[in-house]
C-alpha cells in the first residue's frame, strides 16, 4: 500500500536489458540537443560579441527555466490521465519544439537573438526531461532502478559524444572548417544543429513506438482524479512535497550545489581556456579560436564516451559498494582532473583528465537519481524528480550571478582559474556525498 491508501504497481514486470534500452533511447535525443549547448553556445556567443566576463548571464536560460518549468511540469505529469499515458505527452510536446529551436539556433544574426531562443530551447528539453525520469520509476521495479537510471546516463554519454563530436566529423567527411556564415558562425557548427533536430525528435518517436507506458491501474486512476483541479492545487502540491521533502533528497541538494556549479564553469569557459593554453589567442575572429572549439568538441566527446561505457561498467560496483561510495570516487577523478586541465599543453595528453570527468559524467546522470528513487513516494515521483532538478538549476544560477563578479579580481580574468575552481568544487561534492544517508530502498537498488 502507498501512502496515500491505495495499491500501487509496486510489483513491475521484469524488464530485459534491452527493453530498458528502448525505453531509454528517446535519452539519445534530449542530451544530443544538450551537448550541442554545452559545446557550441559559448563560441556562438564569442561569435557574436560577447566578452567573457558576461558569458555566464548568456547562460541564464537553461537553470531559470528549469527552475521554473520541471517542477511545474513534474507535477502535471503525475495528475495527466490521457489514452497515450501520463508522461508521453511532454515527450512528445517537448521534442517538437527542442527540434524547432535547434534548427533555429545557429542562424542568429545577433546575441540577442541567440540567448532568446536558448530560451526557448532549455524550455522545451526541460519539458521531456523531468517526466523521462518519472518514466523509468513508472516502468521498472525498484530493484531495476540502478540499470535503468544508468542506461538513461549511458545515452547521455552517447547523445553528447555524437554532439560534442559532430563538427570534426563533418570536417573529416570534407566541409571547410574555417567557412562560416554573416555572424561568422562556422557552417559546420549549423549542420551539426540540424542534425541534433532530426535526432532529437525522431529518438523519442521511437521510444514512444517501442516501449508505450503500463496503463494505469484502477486505484491509481481513482487517486489522480480524486485529487482537486486546477493550478492552485497543483502549485499546492508542488509545495507540499517541498515541506514533507525527505531528508536524503535535502542532503543530496549540498551535494549538488558543488557539483553543478562546477560543471557550469566548465562548459562555460573550457574553449576559452583551450584557446588560451594551447593557441594562445582569446580573439573569436581567430583560427587559433575556432580551433580551439573543434578541440572542445573531440575532448567533451571522449568524456561523452567515456560516460557511455562507465555508465554500464558502474552497474556492478554500484550494486557492491552503493551509489554513495561510488559517485564519490567518479567525483573525486573529475576534480583532479579539472585541476590539472590547465598545465597540459599536449592535446593527447588533454585524454588523461577527460577519463575521469566521463566518469564522474556517468555517475552525475545515474546515481543521484538511485539514491533520490529509493527514498520518495512512488506516487509523487514527477512532482519530486522535478523539485529535485531544482537542486540543479539553483546552483547554476548561483554560479551566473556571482561569477561575473570575481571573474577579474579573484581569478585575475584567466579562463584557466575557472576551470581550476570547477576542479575544486567537484572534491567539495566528492566529500559532502559521503553524509548522505540512505533508505533501505536506495541501498537495495
Amino acid at each position: 500500500m502507498s501512502a496515500k491508501g491505495y495499491t500501487t504497481t509496486l510489483h513491475k514486470p521484469h524488464l530485459s536489458f534491452w527493453q530498458i534500452v528502448n525505453m531509454n533511447i528517446g535519452f539519445f535525443g534530449i542530451q544530443f540537443s544538450f551537448g550541442l549547448q554545452q559545446s557550441s553556445m559559448s563560441p556562438i556567443y564569442n561569435y557574436l560579441g560577447a566578452d567573457a566576463a558576461s558569458l555566464p548571464y548568456l547562460w541564464l536560460a537553461g537553470p531559470m527555466t528549469g527552475l521554473l518549468v520541471q517542477p511545474i511540469i513534474g507535477a502535471m505529469s503525475d495528475r495527466t490521465v490521457t489514452r497515450w499515458g501520463r508522461r508521453t505527452p511532454y515527450f512528445l510536446i517537448g521534442a517538437i519544439l527542442c527540434s524547432l529551436g535547434l534548427l533555429a539556433m545557429p542562424f542568429s544574426p545577433t546575441l540577442w537573438m541567440a540567448a532568446s531562443l536558448l530560451w526557448i530551447l532549455d524550455a522545451a528539453n526541460n519539458v521531456t526531461m523531468e517526466p523521462y525520469r518519472a518514466f523509468v520509476s513508472d516502468k521498472l521495479d525498484k530493484k531495476q532502478h540502478s540499470i535503468g537510471f544508468l542506461t538513461q546516463s549511458a545515452f547521455t554519454g552517447l547523445g553528447q559524444t555524437l554532439a560534442y563530436l559532430t563538427p570534426s566529423l563533418l570536417v573529416l567527411f570534407g566541409m571547410n572548417k574555417d567557412a562560416v556564415n554573416s555572424s561568422h558562425i562556422p557552417h559546420i557548427v549549423i549542420v551539426a544543429f540540424m542534425i541534433g533536430a532530426f535526432f532529437s525528435i525522431a529518438s523519442v518517436l521511437w521510444t514512444l513506438k517501442t516501449a508505450p507506458e503500463h496503463p494505469l491501474t484502477p486505484e491509481e486512476l481513482q487517486e489522480i482524479r480524486a485529487r482537486p483541479p486546477g493550478w492552485r492545487h497543483m502549485l499546492g502540491d508542488i509545495v507540499l512535497a517541498v515541506r514533507e521533502m525527505p531528508p536524503t533528497m535535502k542532503q543530496l541538494a549540498v551535494v549538488k550545489l558543488f557539483q553543478w556549479y562546477a560543471l557550469f564553469c566548465y562548459w562555460q569557459y573550457i574553449t576559452l581556456s583551450l584557446s588560451t593554453t594551447m593557441f594562445h589567442t582569446t580573439d573569436p575572429a581567430s583560427q587559433g579560436f575556432r580551433d580551439a572549439g573543434l578541440l572542445t568538441g573531440q575532448v567533451g566527446a571522449f568524456y561523452n564516451f567515456i560516460a557511455f561505457i562507465a555508465a554500464f561498467a558502474l552497474v556492478p560496483f554500484t550494486r557492491r559498494f552503493g551509489p554513495k561510495i561510488m559517485h564519490s570516487v567518479c567525483l573525486t577523478a573529475a576534480g583532479i582532473g579539472m585541476l590539472c586541465l590547465p598545465l597540459i599543453h599536449s592535446e593527447a595528453l588533454l585524454l588523461l583528465p577527460m577519463v575521469g570527468i566521463g566518469l564522474a559524467w556517468a555517475s552525475i546522470m545515474g546515481n543521484p537519481y538511485i539514491m533520490l528513487a529509493g527514498s520518495i513516494p512512488p506516487e509523487r515521483t514527477g512532482v519530486y524528480m522535478g523539485i529535485f532538478n531544482m537542486f540543479i538549476v539553483i546552483p547554476m544560477i548561483i554560479q551566473i550571478f556571482t561569477l561575473p563578479l570575481y571573474y577579474h579580481s579573484w581569478l585575475g580574468g584567466n579562463p584557466e582559474n575557472v576551470i581550476r575552481l570547477a576542479g575544486a568544487l567537484l572534491l567539495c561534492a566528492a566529500v559532502t556525498v559521503l553524509f548522505v544517508k540512505l533508505k533501505a530502498a536506495a541501498r537495495q537498488a
